[in-house]
Formats: structure tokens, C-alpha cells, sequence
């Protein structure tokens, strides 16, 4: 999977001819104001800023334009005021995302201000005129109302970015599905409804195509993963060379096959391997250096959540494929973990990740040479996708802290203690009651409000427990 660029945005700065008899040179000493905004928002994400609209022409080629461009999203702001009908056309044939920054050029009013001043700052009547046609056209615009030299503005802006970069990786993303766990539940859903409304392609694959681009692969490619694996593990002594090698084979069996084919994640049902009869391993080391690499991740044939685990790396970065497995009231919190995939990218910095021969009887194969880790302690966030009814889903979000715990003897897999920002029982209750289900993606720090944004411009349920 390609690493994120930064968001490409278009700044389409609305003003109107009006001013320009009245205040010569109005319209350049605006878009010097429009360029201290971007030069401002220059780590955030890359800005497109053709120059000021002035009447409904400029607005509609400039929309146009952005759409052609392929751009990511579009920040409106207002430069002065601008009636909005001239706006309606434009963004009645856009297909981008939209936000409308509500910020002026200064941020506090002074006894000096004369007609000039007023009419640089007041953008805000523009806004509400703009936002009027925005509501009325029945567009999810998300707004912020701010000082522009602010860090919030900044912060806002960020989130905001990167939610409609997700989204339009959503639209061209392809998730390869092999096989499905029998009566698996809340993994089912209406894969037609998921790809209208959120945007994956879910693809059902045969397993026995990793097997060919296994055969593929070279002895010198084995070796590179090898040396790689001993660079970022602590490796097991009790790991033999024939599993580590065949490991490394799979991981490359799958690595070559998502790339040839297109693909930005994958989820595989733990018994197709044994079911092909050619397979030796499950894919517990494939599957963990895989999404470190950036791929979306879930087990069991969840494509719904491989697909969030994709979003979550593009929306955040460095997401992680996880479930619940144990309430512990003691600490407040849960612990959790899978069979044995996880992303090491989140792992305790102050610990050695392990790479260790796994005696697991799922599967039905041999050992599969699992990384077992700990979360870094801090912030983290965690979400499930619930599919609902037809193009009806939910995001459950749940904010919490990874607590700092002793190593367990006997877990031989990725796994940690994520305490609820509500406690343990209050964030269950809201998480079974609103149907989140038992596959989920995590992040560290408190992301919610980028899950939040994305959830608004796609028109999902958001709900936080």
C-alpha cells in the first residue's frame, strides 16, 4: 500500500466585484491574505489557490478546475462577502468534499477601523450566506469558526484534510477477501450497500493464487526478510530456520500478490490454508509485517474491518487490527488481543518485540512464527464498523489509554490493557447496546475527531461510549 502524501485541498477564496470600484487593489490584498493562510497551513496538507472568485464565473470554472485536478477536498473561505448564489451551480456539480472556514484576516476589532478595514474583515455575513446555500442544497460541510493564526485552526484543518484524503482513498480502495468464518455474525453485511456508501471493492480470491507468487519467490528475497526480521525482533531461539524462511515465503507470497493485483488490504479465513492442502503455516507473521507496512488487516474473512484498519492507516497512520478478549475490573480496563496479527508500529517503545516459535492449534497447521509486542502506554483510540441495515452503518468510538503493565508470562501475541476514557462497564454497555462488533482498529493517541469528520461527510452514525 502506498504511504500517504499529504491531502491536496483546493482554496477556493470567494469575493465579489463590488469592492474593487470602491477599494482599488482590494482584490490582490486579499489574496495576499488567502496566501498567509496556506503559507500557515503549509505542513498541514498541499493547497491549490488559483486566485480570488469574483462572480459566479470564476466560481464554477474554479470548482471545475479542483474536480479535474482529482483533488482530495475544497476549504471555502470568504475574502469579503460574496452573495451565495453564486456558489449554488458550482457545488451543485461538484463531486469533492467540502468545509467552510468561517476566519478573517484580523482577529480583534480596533478604534482605528475605518470603512477599508471593515470591509476586509467581513467575511463573516458571507458565511452565513454560503452556509445558507450549503444547508439548503443538503451538502455535510463540516465548519470551524477561528483565528487563523491559532494552533485549534490548525489542528482543525489537519483533521479535516486528512479525513477527506481517507476518503477519496476509500473510493479506489480494493480489499481481497479469502473465504469467511461460518456464522461469524457481525462481520456480514451488504458488500454492494458497503461499496456505494463507503467505497471499497471487496474482491473474494483464491488462496491458491499467494501459493503461485509464493513459488515465485527467490532465496534472496527470503534472506532480505530474514535479515529485516532480526533488525526490528528479538527472535526466538526455539524458531527454526525452515519456518522462519517458510514464513518469510508467505509473507512474500501475499506482499507480491496485493501489489500485482492492486490490492490495499486483504482478509483471510484462519481454515482456507489447511482446506488448499498445500499451505504449511498460517500467515500470523504475513499478516502483522504486512499492516507495519501499511496494508489494511482483519482476520476471519472480515473485509468491513481490513477496510477500517486501511482507513485508520491513511486517517491516522499506523493502525492496528485488535479485539477484546477480557474485561479486567481490577484495572478498569480490557485487555486485548487476537490469534496473533498485529501492527508493531504501536508497540512499547521500552520492550523488545519478539518474533517467537507459536505452538497454535487453529489452523490446524504448523507453528506459525508469531511477533508478540505490547502497546506503547498513552492515548489511544478505538473503533468498530457496524454494518446496520443497507447503506446504514455506525462507528462506534470508543477513547481510552493504553495502560502500563507488566509483561504477561504465557500471551504469546500482540496484546495490551486499553482502559475506556468511561470505564470499563459504562463503554460495554454503549458498545453492545450500539451493536459494535468484535473485530475492531485502533490508533494510537485521541483521534476521535478525525473518525468523527469522516463519519460526517460520508454520512455515517457516529457514536462514542
Amino acid at each position: 500500500m502506498k504511504k500517504s502524501a499529504k491531502p491536496q485541498i483546493g482554496f477556493l477564496g470567494i469575493m465579489q466585484e463590488l469592492y474593487d470600484d470602491m477599494l482599488p487593489g482590494i482584490t490582490e490584498r486579499q489574496e495576499k491574505y488567502a496566501r498567509d493562510v496556506i503559507e500557515r497551513l503549509k505542513g498541514v496538507a498541499d493547497f491549490y489557490f488559483p486566485g480570488a472568485t469574483r462572480n459566479r464565473n470564476d466560481i464554477e470554472r474554479i470548482v471545475k478546475e479542483f474536480n479535474e485536478k482529482g483533488l482530495d477536498g475544497i476549504m471555502i473561505v470568504m475574502l469579503t462577502y460574496g452573495p451565495a448564489t453564486n456558489v449554488v451551480n458550482a457545488l451543485r456539480n461538484n463531486r469533492l468534499p467540502i468545509m467552510l472556514a468561517n476566519i478573517q484576516p484580523v482577529s480583534t476589532v480596533t478604534e482605528d477601523w475605518d470603512m477599508g478595514d471593515l470591509t476586509y474583515n467581513q467575511g463573516v455575513h458571507g458565511a452565513q450566506d454560503t452556509s445558507n446555500a450549503i444547508v439548503r442544497l443538503g451538502i455535510k460541510c463540516p465548519v470551524i469558526t477561528e483565528d487563523w493564526h491559532s494552533e485549534e485552526f490548525k489542528a482543525f484543518v489537519e483533521d479535516w484534510a486528512k479525513a477527506v484524503q481517507t476518503i477519496n482513498a476509500l473510493r479506489n480502495m480494493k480489499i481481497a477477501q479469502f473465504g469467511r468464518m461460518h456464522g461469524m455474525y457481525d462481520i456480514l453485511g451488504d458488500e454492494a450497500a458497503f461499496t456505494r456508501k463507503i467505497g471499497p471493492q471487496i474482491n473474494q480470491e483464491y488462496i491458491g493464487e499467494v501459493y503461485r507468487y509464493m513459488e515465485m519467490v527467490t532465496e534472496e528475497e527470503i534472506d532480505a526478510i530474514i535479515e529485516e526480521n532480526r533488525k526490528n525482533f528479538y527472535i526466538d531461539p526455539k524458531l527454526t530456520e525452515e519456518r522462519h524462511r517458510y514464513a518469510a515465503r508467505l509473507q512474500l507470497g501475499f506482499k507480491k500478490f496485493l501489489m500485482n493485483k492492486g490490492y490495499d488490504g486483504f482478509s483471510a479465513h484462519f481454515d482456507v490454508f489447511k482446506g488448499d492442502g498445500r499451505f504449511k503455516q498460517i500467515p500470523m507473521m504475513a499478516a502483522s509485517n504486512l499492516m507495519a507496512e501499511g496494508y489494511g488487516y482483519a482476520a476471519e474473512g472480515d473485509a468491513i474491518t481490513a477496510s477500517l484498519v486501511a482507513a485508520g492507516h491513511m486517517l491516522i497512520g499506523d493502525a492496528h487490527f485488535t479485539e477484546m478478549y477480557a474485561m479486567d475490573f481490577k484495572r478498569d480496563s480490557i485487555l486485548m488481543s487476537h490469534m496473533g496479527e498485529g501492527n508493531w508500529k504501536i508497540a512499547r517503545k521500552d520492550r523488545p518485540i519478539k518474533l517467537v516459535d507459536r505452538e497454535l492449534g487453529i489452523g490446524r497447521l504448523d507453528n506459525p512464527p508469531t511477533i508478540v509486542f505490547m502497546a506503547e502506554p498513552g492515548p489511544a483510540t478505538l473503533v468498530s464498523l457496524v454494518s446496520l441495515e443497507g447503506e446504514k452503518y455506525r462507528l462506534v468510538v470508543s477513547k481510552g489509554e493504553i495502560l502500563d503493565t507488566e509483561e504477561a508470562k504465557h500471551i504469546e501475541m500482540p496484546y495490551f490493557h486499553f482502559k475506556p476514557s468511561t470505564g470499563v462497564r459504562s463503554c460495554l454497555d454503549g458498545w453492545l447496546k450500539n451493536g459494535g462488533t468484535h473485530h475492531q482498529c485502533l490508533n494510537l493517541g485521541d483521534n476521535a475527531r478525525r473518525w468523527k469528520l469522516l463519519c460526517e461527510l460520508l454520512d455515517i452514525e457516529y457514536v462514542e461510549v
